[in-house]
């Protein structure tokens, strides 16, 4: 791939590797994330991360949970102290991503062995032989890889969610909030789809499983 078309997700970057340090208060807790070039925002959580965890609702009993698409961690990482007693998975297709994450989980996280897990793969693919059903998935979509990817993730999401389950993700207005709502109401009945915040042009998205 040619340099110029790089991207975080790319899976292998060919970017010069340089290491950073973000440390970051989050739902008044302080971490400090190893970030390194060729993956999502690696000077800082970017705004819409920072306002998905903020606002993103996580179970206080035993869940399995995953961050989809975890750059170097910050959402799974949160999802796994506030929750202690929950299996957590992250996985990501970019492999700078998926080392960072793996250091952060165990910087952050005093006890991560056999409940948080890191795990190298394109959206679900890593979990369609393991048969596992997760209570929650979020995500900070990448919108600028186009619409028409994240639209078909959504409709696979509920495959991989429990009966009871819900689907949390962040997408900034003026990439295509609206069209993301209206598309989704085929996919979750429209009464199963939560807007629970509005801020600095991001919309918070709550969509629930369709029980059967």
């Amino acid at each position: 791939m040619e340099r110029k078309k790089q991207h975080y997700f790319t899976p292998s970057p060919d970017v010069k590797l340089e290491i950073h340090t973000v440390a970051e208060s989050l739902r008044r807790h302080m971490y400090v994330f190893k970030t390194v070039t060729g993956i999502f925002s690696f000077k800082k959580i970017d705004l819409g991360t920072m306002i998905l965890i903020e606002h993103m609702t996580i179970p206080s009993d035993e869940s399995i949970l995953l961050d989809l698409g975890c750059g170097f961690g910050p959402i799974g990482i949160v999802l796994a102290y506030e929750s202690p007693k929950s299996q957590v998975y992250l996985t990501d297709i970019n492999k700078r991503a998926i080392w960072c994450a793996k250091e952060n989980v165990k910087f952050n996280i005093q006890e991560y062995k056999g409940r948080v897990f890191v795990i190298s793969g394109n959206y679900f693919k890593p979990f369609i032989s393991k048969g596992i059903k997760f209570d929650g998935i979020y995500m900070n979509p990448p919108l600028r890889q186009g619409r028409k990817e994240f639209l078909e993730t959504c409709h696979e999401v509920q495959n991989h969610l429990k009966p009871n389950g819900f689907f949390q993700f962040v997408i900034k207005k003026k990439m295509g909030a609206s069209f993301v709502y209206d598309h989704l109401t085929k996919t979750f009945p429209s009464k199963n789809i939560d807007i629970i915040c509005k801020r600095s042009g991001y919309w918070v998205f709550k969509c629930f499983h369709d029980k059967k």
